[in-house]
């Protein structure tokens, strides 16, 4: 496979330090399985549909953590405009929290015996967020009742068999699907990857309400509150309490929130804290207080940690 028709553009981002690349990026990914964010040890790559057009897009930090610099590099099938290149920076200025001062948060840190290792050993990680909350609120569903790991690997099939695909050279890469690729996906073709039937559903139902405007516009939720928004998300078809918060921190960028209900999250808390048992969602809210408004932010740590001790990253 070969397209000689890739139109180049290059880009410079300059994060709030201190940033580093690599944490940030697991801390997006998640598993080392995920195909739509991919990681080499060196460049993050992923493809993203900005204004129809897909744009492949590889970030290579330069720098340090402290004098932290991103060179960009874009890739299309034709020529990217001014305005295509400036959403494309906004995108991923938010999905890398480049712009996030963590300052408060190293500062409060320092003071606590739990958070103090944490925040040193990963110092640089910032909070990412998917590029759309129609994402986050797709990888919530897919990752419902089933093992992380699992849930990626449905993810990856959606993504390779509804996305939009681009190659580069002899590499093909592709897109998270859009709601109109999997509003047109017909259910037995999704049910096939591995989802349920009642996962199915409500990935066609979320769907089918964006493209007919069924629900509000998603984007309303940034100027929610995170209760209003918890109680909007709760109507609908298939979004429980731990999605509605997975989406506040994950697609909303709440990190005020630490979703209590998050399984793996409890056993790392219950590591982290020393206890006996799995702490519930009142023991897990409990713990976190002390932590706002930060918590969220933890919550990525902690994750990173268990990484690390996998000697993942």
């Amino acid at each position: 496979m070969k397209n000689k028709s890739i139109k180049v553009a290059t880009l410079k981002l300059l994060p709030t330090a201190p940033f580093r690349l690599d944490l940030t990026t697991w801390a997006l990914r998640r598993r080392p399985t995920n195909a739509v964010d991919q990681w080499d040890g060196e460049h993050y790559t992923r493809l993203l549909v900005v204004d129809g057009q897909p744009v492949k897009i590889i970030l290579k930090q330069r720098g340090t953590d402290r004098i932290p610099e991103l060179s960009i590099i874009l890739k299309s099938g034709k020529e990217l405009t001014v305005g295509t290149i400036g959403k494309i920076r906004m995108l991923l200025e938010k999905m890398l929290g480049l712009k996030a001062d963590l300052k408060p948060f190293y500062k409060l840190a320092k003071i606590n015996n739990v958070l103090k290792p944490l925040a040193k050993s990963f110092i640089g990680v910032k909070p990412p967020r998917f590029p759309t909350l129609f994402e986050a609120l797709i990888n919530s569903i897919a990752c419902q009742q089933v093992t992380l790991t699992l849930g990626i690997m449905l993810l990856n099939r959606l993504a390779a068999t509804f996305g939009t695909k681009f190659v580069d050279g002899d590499k093909l890469i592709y897109a998270f699907p859009s709601p109109e690729d999997l509003a047109a996906a017909p259910l037995e073709d999704i049910k096939k990857l591995g989802f349920s039937r009642q996962k199915v559903k409500a990935i066609k139902e979320l769907s089918n309400s964006i493209i007919n405007k069924g629900v509000p516009l998603l984007e309303e939720l940034e100027e929610m509150t995170s209760k209003q928004t918890v109680e909007h998300l709760l109507k609908i078809h298939g979004i429980g309490r731990w999605s509605a918060e997975y989406v506040l921190l994950r697609g909303l960028g709440r990190i005020d929130i630490f979703p209590g209900d998050d399984v793996g999250a409890q056993k790392n808390l219950m590591l982290l804290m020393g206890l006996k048992k799995l702490p519930n969602y009142d023991e897990v809210k409990k713990i976190t207080a002390g932590w706002q408004p930060y918590c969220g932010l933890v919550y990525f740590h902690l994750l990173l940690d268990k990484l690390q001790k996998k000697n993942i990253i």
